[in-house]
């Protein structure tokens, strides 16, 4: 399945938003706005570079995940990056104890900084850390299984198992 093009997404995004609203707010041009929503014109359309345009070529140049998160926690988010390469079907049990294993981390962090019954900043900069780490590896996890990436282990568990037999 093919991603969503940006000015697709701002087609629909202007059918629940007043462009004229969009417009003012900004201070931008309605024919710009509209234009946000068109194929851009190396695509033989008419539109015109968008922010979410920007905001890709922006994380494209600079390799800053960062960007994507400050995006995602003014959206009330939080980002988490996909894994690129996918394991080995035989590493189902290595990624779950990866899981475990960060959440254990995470609940030792927590641990410490409420030992004084307080978290100060810095340590609840620690536990957030934590955290993330905790959803992306959650998150690669949860992909490959949904990929069928472990499926293959009990297949050939069940192969090997009948050649034994």
């Amino acid at each position: 399945m093919a991603a969503m093009q940006s000015h697709e997404l701002l087609k629909e995004v202007l059918k629940k938003t007043s462009a004229k609203q969009i417009s003012a707010d900004m201070g931008l041009s309605l024919s710009l706005i509209y234009k946000w929503a068109e194929p851009p014109q190396d695509e033989t359309g008419s539109g015109a570079n968008n922010p979410l345009d920007r905001i890709e070529q922006l994380l494209r140049i600079t390799n800053d995940e960062r960007i994507a998160q400050w995006v995602c926690e003014r959206a009330g988010g939080f980002y988490i990056h996909n894994p690129k390469a996918k394991p080995h079907p035989f590493q189902l049990i290595p990624s779950t104890n990866s899981i475990v294993q960060e959440f254990a981390d995470m609940l030792g962090v927590i641990a410490v900084a409420a030992a004084d019954n307080q978290i100060t900043k810095d340590e609840a900069k620690a536990i957030r850390r934590r955290w993330e780490d905790l959803k992306t590896v959650t998150e690669g996890f949860v992909r490959n299984s949904e990929e069928g990436n472990f499926a293959k282990l009990r297949d050939e568990a069940e192969k090997s198992a009948k050649s034994e037999g």
